[in-house]
């Protein structure tokens, strides 16, 4: 199954006992964004996607599925990752989670 930009079936998780998302595509963790909680903010200091699943958009599936969540859950996010900030200035529908 693949999605509308023609990637796999994927599933972006919370692993909290790791301190990071993991972004799963057939049964392997394919990219983390890990994570500190401070309260009602979260500092997100690093992503990253293997290296032969890189230049498909994971790591944009990856990011906005974190952000999605910290939403949800009425959290904020400060973006250390400079490919989160990126996302965040091309995205500006998330400008309003940065602490």
């Amino acid at each position: 199954m693949t999605d509308a930009a023609g990637r796999a079936a994927h599933e972006v998780r919370d692993n909290a006992e790791a301190c990071r998302y993991e972004l799963v595509v057939a049964d392997r963790v394919i990219g983390i964004a890990d994570y500190r909680r401070r309260g009602d903010v979260v500092v997100l200091p690093h992503t990253e996607i293997e290296p032969g699943d890189r230049g498909q958009g994971w790591g944009d599936v990856l990011v906005r599925a974190v952000l999605d969540d910290l939403r949800r859950q009425g959290l904020q996010a400060v973006p250390q990752c400079w490919f989160v900030a990126d996302f965040v200035g091309l995205h500006p529908e998330y400008r309003d989670l940065v602490a």
